[in-house]
């Protein structure tokens, strides 16, 4: 099980922190697997392209009231980045410029930045159905009282992060005592109608393994949580995502300093599976930045591998046509997102609801 360090990667000046040099140089270099390409090709399955974008992230900064040992994104309160009210204006406006359904948006806990609360009623506004990736623990800071309020009102999807239905487990990956806060805010918006039945309040898990494996079929982990979560807690909620965690950032620190990498890897590699690929987030999916930059993924994201191709690489200068069917940028990290049943940020991709 990852074992959580003090601090982020940052904080701790590991040369992990660059991932456009540290980080990729491990990755492009890690020769027993196959490049990801490689194994498209093999398949039949030629390059990789845009499909639609069906869903506009907003990753909104790395700033997080918690520090979790599998971050990808190295969020932590000592993370300074944050999407400025500019920034986020612009994506407003280029939001107006389409019809793109699926406003998801994230961090960090996107819910500390400024901006948030004014980006959800301006997605709102323009009538996009809006997702809001929170850890839960969020909601129970001094100054978030009504927040938990706030997204019921604007009707908005909580996608929360929890990695297992038992204390342990959760807590070795996301802090001591986070899972017992989780659990308090868990009640908390099942007393405002979120995940109970016919409320219209969608309320869903995130399940992260907490080790260098892959989850377990999604189907049963969803039945073994919600028998737990409603026996000792009386908690409901709609469905359970299962995420593979990609060898990036805190995850990728954690395998090298256990020595799994080179396992790790592999095991995506043999695992991968072709018919994972249709359904890759990527495909229906752009990325916009803390900073207003574009990428096909919040994964590239945090490898500062921006949108290629010559798509526009900025929210300033959206143009919906043009990356609607843009070639994906790929590495070998993209193993993480077809091993198995495939990974998506709503989950498996095999068998999706």
């Amino acid at each position: 099980m990852p074992v959580l360090e003090k601090g982020t990667l940052l904080k701790r000046h590991s040369p992990l922190v660059a991932p456009a040099s540290e980080q990729m140089h491990v990755i492009d270099n890690t020769t027993s697997v196959p490049a990801f390409d490689d194994l498209l090709r093999r398949n039949g399955l030629g390059t990789l392209s845009a499909s639609g974008i069906e869903i506009f992230q907003i990753n909104v900064g790395k700033r997080c009231n918690q520090i979790c040992g599998h971050c990808h994104v190295d969020a932590g309160p000592d993370r300074l980045e944050m999407m400025t009210q500019e920034t986020a204006a612009e994506c407003i406006r280029a939001l107006e410029q389409t019809n793109i359904p699926k406003v998801d948006i994230t961090g960090g806990a996107p819910e500390l930045n400024p901006s948030f609360r004014w980006l959800v009623q301006q997605a709102s506004r323009l009538g996009r159905y809006v997702m809001d990736r929170c850890n839960l623990t969020v909601l129970l800071l001094k100054g978030q009282a009504d927040l938990a309020e706030f997204l019921a009102h604007h009707r908005v999807e909580i996608i929360c992060s929890l990695p297992y239905f038992q204390e342990r487990e959760t807590d070795r990956q996301r802090g001591e005592g986070v899972f017992h806060r989780s659990v308090d805010a868990l009640r908390r918006l099942n007393g405002l109608g979120y995940g109970v039945p016919g409320s219209g309040l969608t309320l869903n898990l995130v399940h992260n393994p907490v080790g260098a494996f892959l989850p377990p079929p999604q189907a049963a982990l969803e039945a073994d949580f919600r028998r737990a979560l409603d026996r000792k807690f009386g908690i409901q909620f709609n469905h359970l995502f299962c995420i593979t965690n990609m060898p990036i950032s805190r995850f990728l620190e954690f395998l090298l300093r256990s020595g799994n990498y080179e396992q790790y890897m592999e095991r995506l590699a043999q695992a991968f599976n072709p018919q994972a690929v249709a359904g890759l987030m990527c495909r229906s999916t752009i990325s916009v930045g803390w900073d207003g930059r574009l990428y096909d993924c919040d994964f590239n994201q945090m490898l500062d591998l921006e949108v290629g191709f010559s798509a526009p690489r900025h929210v300033s200068n959206f143009d919906l046509a043009a990356l609607n069917r843009r070639r994906i940028v790929t590495g070998r990290h993209c193993l993480g997102c077809t091993a198995g049943a495939g990974s998506s940020c709503g989950g498996a991709t095999i068998g999706l609801r």
